[in-house]
């Protein structure tokens, strides 16, 4: 990563404490991914896919 990575986000309107505040909660979520994972965590059968439509 350079700085020259950020221009995309500072063009979005992001400043450093949402680039930090961001970055965080997709680590974390990363985080947890690899943990569910490598635990064998099945996934929750009740949230559906972004793709589909409620009912």
């Amino acid at each position: 990563m350079t700085a020259a990575d950020l221009l995309p986000l500072r063009e979005h309107g992001l400043d450093d404490v949402a680039i930090h505040d961001a970055t965080q909660v997709i680590s974390y979520f990363n985080y947890i991914n690899r943990v569910a994972d490598a635990l064998g965590v099945e996934p929750e059968t009740f949230i559906r896919a972004w793709e589909e439509k409620p009912a």
